[in-house]
């Protein structure tokens, strides 16, 4: 017996790499290590200010009584997130001592760290695409580590709904996650890079009709979160909460330090950006996410009902490429943003690259988001990178 039980527990690690029943275990031992890891961070790893009094500052102005949007600001700013935003960082604010206790703060995103690691877990399980020792690949980010718990950005707790949101249609929950969709869209408007995928999606498995019923519910909640700011200045919130003509700042970008600082801020490189990232969402629904049958027959089957069962695997991919579409096209990338779309790149590489370049790719864009601050090399690099990506995708699902 001895023999056999040393060859089993031989072939263990062989199991949990390979053998999707032991996907769990793998997944597991990895949060047990990631909660070590946090803590390790938290303890040994300064802490850098680089939002977090700000957030609490505009949340304060709120708490105080204010809803006028433009009279809400801190030291970076005036606040340009939705409601949601503001009620969660109120609670953040009051369960921080008003923001003084950081240390709390960063173990709550220590939690929130892991908790979204677990929905991207659960998520890779629905895969049938992807061995399960790509897992391994979401927990070695330094970049990542430090956006949670070195910076308790306002990024991660949208991506922690968007995920819930994605996990909710595996299993079919088309009502939850329309709430959950909308829960992140109110607190940060990055998420908007998703409703491609996420409208065809809905209207191929529910049909029309019921996906205007959805829609609805999205534009419900948005409403009612934000009913305290839009019953006094909804010009004001409208025109701060979704600022889509915002420019951001040339100093902090990380995707265009080749432009110079001129044509960065230039109208024409952001309509050029907008039509690419137009044309790009047309050739993916027409030859990729609408293969094997018309565009016209899509909408056509969703008016009359005619739904169909997606699997998984399309789901995930169709989400996930359209929010890493909004990547490749952003007019300026911040260093919290890798967080909008980093554990979605082992899926995407997987079915994208060939084998040899996943690992070398991978870490080439995580090399990118830790060269600070950025350089000309490091923003070429990043952007080759995403366009081999958004190119094996098209080939690839062609």
């Amino acid at each position: 017996m001895a023999p056999i039980s040393v060859r089993r527990l031989a072939r263990l690690p062989i199991h949990l790499l390979f053998n999707r029943d032991y996907f769990w275990y793998l997944a597991a031992m990895l949060l047990i290590g990631e909660c070590v890891l946090n803590l390790i961070i938290i303890n040994k790893v300064a802490y850098t200010e680089i939002d977090w009094i700000a957030y609490m500052q505009e949340v304060k102005g709120y708490l105080d009584g204010e809803r006028d949007y433009r009279q809400l600001q801190g030291d970076t700013g005036p606040l340009v997130y939705p409601a949601g935003f503001v009620y969660i960082y109120s609670w953040l604010y009051h369960a921080t001592n008003n923001g003084s206790n950081i240390r709390l703060a960063q173990y709550l995103f220590e939690g929130l760290y892991l908790a979204t690691q677990l929905i991207v877990f659960a998520i890779y399980s629905k895969s049938k695409k992807i061995p399960p020792y790509t897992m391994i690949l979401l927990c070695v980010s330094k970049r990542l580590h430090s956006i949670y718990v070195l910076r308790c950005f306002n990024d991660p707790v949208a991506m922690f709904f968007m995920y819930g949101c994605i996990l909710a249609m595996l299993h079919r929950q088309w009502l939850l996650s329309s709430v959950l969709f909308s829960v992140a869209l109110s607190i940060k408007m990055n998420v908007l890079l998703f409703f491609p995928a996420f409208g065809i999606l809905l209207w191929q498995s529910v049909g029309a009709w019921v996906t205007m019923g959805y829609l609805i519910v999205v534009v419900a909640i948005q409403i009612g979160l934000a009913y305290p700011f839009l019953a006094t200045y909804p010009d004001s919130y409208v025109n701060r909460a979704f600022e889509f003509s915002r420019v951001f700042d040339y100093e902090w970008t990380v995707n265009w330090r080749m432009v110079d600082e001129k044509a960065f801020v230039s109208p024409e490189f952001a309509t050029a950006l907008l039509t690419g990232h137009a044309v790009t969402l047309l050739v993916f629904l027409v030859m990729v996410w609408c293969k094997g049958t018309v565009v016209i027959k899509v909408f056509y089957y969703g008016l009359r009902n005619r739904t169909r069962m997606i699997s998984a695997d399309e789901i995930i991919s169709t989400m996930f490429t359209s929010n890493f579409m909004g990547i490749v096209f952003a007019r300026s990338l911040h260093y919290q943003f890798y967080s909008w779309y980093f554990h979605s790149l082992p899926y995407l590489l997987w079915q994208s690259v060939p084998a040899f370049l996943r690992l070398g790719t991978f870490i080439a864009i995580e090399s990118c988001w830790l060269t600070f601050p950025s350089t000309v090399t490091s923003s070429w690099t990043l952007l080759g990178c995403h366009v081999v990506i958004l190119l094996g995708l098209l080939t690839k699902g062609i």
